[in-house]
């Protein structure tokens, strides 16, 4: 019910409506009756503002709730993973595993839910919470750039994957991932092409996976400002490309990711 708000501002009204979308919901129709009867021309026009909210709002139900019912298909407790992290100069790769309640009522959808690369920085830091607060279960694993250097992209790419599946504190029946299959996981797997915009369970994992690892290289520009970890994640923009030349590796650069833009004997003596 708006009733309440009545007196206050458009402006205000309009905040309300936005932040209170939900609630407001049960009683829709009477709350488009009440901004109709106004006697401010401006807030009857909230209610045209309203009904187009709503829309929006049950057009991103409809979609995300196919997301759901295309993991609740299966018939299983359904775990997604995605990863982050494969490409950059610098820093770990970082995997995450989802298992979401088996359950697609509008109380447990998570609205907003997408392939990560789509969303702002604030709405995937927004979601992050949701996610971590509303799943089964989650976790994140991560192997580092040492890592990557000993072992390989290969590996350490589906590793991230297999050490965030072992971390889960519920056992899924089947792991779903992102485009290929993971290597050498015991279990059931199925991957999918584009799977973040098809599985919701993947999708959260892409989201929190990114948020992981766009925090942890936000922490190490800190201590290495000059190469610009905190806007290009460790992905090879100019200024890194730049600052790599003219400095040299951190102990956080992928030493096999890098002999292309850089001296190695310079390299070696930053490490």
């Amino acid at each position: 019910m708006i009733s309440h708000i009545l007196d206050k501002s458009v402006t205000e009204i309009r905040t309300y409506i936005r932040d209170n979308m939900a609630s407001i919901e049960e009683d829709r129709e009477n709350c488009l009756k009440l901004l109709r009867m106004d006697r401010r021309k401006s807030v009857n026009s909230l209610a045209d503002y309203l009904e187009c909210e709503y829309l929006k709002r049950e057009k991103e139900v409809n979609r995300v709730k196919v997301l759901y019912d295309h993991d609740l298909s299966f018939g299983k407790l359904v775990c997604g993973v995605d990863e982050v992290g494969r490409g950059p100069l610098a820093g770990p790769i970082v995997g995450a595993a989802v298992i979401l309640k088996p359950d697609s009522t509008l109380l447990n959808l998570i609205l907003g839910i997408n392939d990560s690369k789509k969303l702002s920085k604030k709405r995937r830091e927004e979601l992050d919470l949701l996610i971590r607060e509303k799943a089964l279960s989650y976790a994140i694993y991560e192997m580092s750039n040492l890592d990557i250097d000993r072992l390989g992209i290969s590996y350490c790419n589906h590793e991230v994957f297999r050490g965030s599946i072992r971390s889960l504190d519920v056992k899924p029946e089947l792991v779903l991932s992102d485009g290929y299959k993971v290597k050498n996981y015991a279990g059931e797997n199925i991957s999918l092409i584009k799977g973040d915009t098809l599985s919701a369970s993947i999708a959260c994992a892409s989201i929190i996976a990114k948020v992981h690892r766009d925090r942890l290289m936000e922490n190490l520009s800190v201590y290495y400002p000059e190469y610009g970890f905190d806007h290009n994640s460790g992905y090879a923009s100019q200024d890194h490309i730049e600052a790599l030349k003219r400095n040299g590796a951190t102990p956080v650069h992928r030493m096999s990711f890098i002999r292309n833009f850089i001296d190695q004997e310079k390299c070696m003596g930053k490490r």
